[in-house]
């Protein structure tokens, strides 16, 4: 039975009450339920009846259908605990913008192969990572079949499409040829920025990636053995905060060697580091000095060094190339220099062969050309 009570609030009079519900399956416990700001005793008695109809249908404390959204909310939070923190930023972004405004509403237990289909459909015609997408959006469903709201996930039951490749135009590649790569530097080199050349130098002759640039602290540096080593990379956290975390794959843990010319430009920017940021009353004689950091000696932002190669590349109207460009320059300067494909994977710190070859190996028009030209010399014999 329920109990009605007054009571006073502001002055006012108001009716409560509490209400036996059942048992606690779980622990067995009476449940309870209770409600207040009847303005009235005849309000509070009427909220008990329907209360008490509900309990007798078996209705009472029945959850509303879960959605896509309650089940992404859930399933976040376990995902956050699995990956690094630039990889779970990145992936809110990617449900925030893309599949939650999709798939968000729809009541999960209703949602079909045909409803997933769809979607997958207009994320193939709009995106490059139409793949990445798909497996995310998959991952929730599989949470809602782990958590056993739904019996199986329809997601994995559509027909993924398959973008058809175009030929390459070598025109418009993101990367270098020799004597592209050559004037870029030297374009740098007349500049008054001496920090963007560096930073370029070693981009273009190491490979490495921007993050593995901007995260490098002295001591990563053997001059003695002309050796540089990458352990770690600069990445975006929550809030767009800049962070140093280990690379994405233990690959990427690697020692490069480098041309006595790069080391040579790195020991005058080391002898400068010291002077420009003296004058500021920065100390960067310590270990983990950061060789390419901001005005005041902290994380440099990567929109910095974007504005600094757009800059170079429209003052002297040279092609334009991402940063990332750099990458694919010494990938493809490389085999054209005899490198393996072994060596180019381990230099560039690829966790298979399959990634140099599926996105770095670019032939130049000059290789292409020499192919040519010794066929025909073959032929001539």
């Amino acid at each position: 039975m329920a109990t009605i009570q007054s009571y006073k609030k502001d002055g006012k009079n108001y009716y409560k009450f509490q209400l036996y519900v059942g048992t606690d399956p779980l622990t067995g416990k009476r449940l309870k339920t209770t409600r207040s700001g009847f303005k009235t005793k005849k309000e509070a008695q009427l909220a008990i009846s329907r209360l008490q109809l509900e309990i007798e249908h078996g209705d009472f404390g029945k959850k509303t259908t879960d959605t896509y959204q309650d089940i992404y909310n859930l399933w976040i939070v376990q995902y956050k605990n699995t990956v690094k923190e630039s990889t779970f930023v990145k992936t809110k972004e990617m449900f925030k913008n893309h599949i939650l405004p999709a798939m968000g509403d729809y009541k999960v237990d209703k949602i079909n192969v045909r409803s997933c289909q769809k979607h997958v459909d207009e994320w193939f015609s709009k995106f490059k990572k139409y793949r990445t997408m798909k497996a995310y959006a998959s991952k929730v469903l599989d949470y809602a079949v782990t958590l056993e709201v739904i019996p199986n996930n329809p997601m994995k039951k559509i027909t993924m499409p398959v973008k058809i490749e175009q030929p390459l135009d070598t025109k418009n590649e993101n990367f270098y040829t020799k004597d592209e790569l050559n004037h870029f530097l030297d374009c740098l080199e007349k500049g008054r920025n001496f920090r963007a050349y560096v930073l370029f130098r070693l981009l273009a002759f190491s490979g490495i990636r921007q993050g593995e640039a901007l995260a490098l602290t002295w001591n990563d540096i053997n001059f003695k053995d002309s050796e540089i080593n990458i352990n770690k990379a600069l990445s975006h956290g929550e809030g767009l905060t800049l962070i140093i975390q280990t690379p994405k794959t233990k690959s990427s843990i690697r020692t490069i060697k480098l041309d006595n010319k790069t080391m040579d430009i790195l020991k005058e920017w080391k002898m400068r580091q010291k002077q420009d940021y003296l004058k500021l009353g920065i100390n960067t004689l310590k270990p983990n000095q950061l060789l390419f950091s901001n005005s005041k000696n902290g994380l440099l932002e990567p929109n910095v060094i974007r504005n600094w190669i757009l800059h170079v590349q429209n003052k002297f109207g040279l092609k334009k190339i991402t940063i990332h460009g750099l990458r694919h320059s010494n990938v493809t300067l490389l085999f054209e220099a005899g490198a393996s494909i072994k060596e180019v994977q381990e230099r560039l710190g690829h966790s298979d062969i399959k990634t140099t070859m599926d996105i770095y190996a670019h032939v130049t028009e000059k290789a292409k050309d020499e192919v040519a030209q010794k066929f025909a010399n073959y032929m001539s014999f």
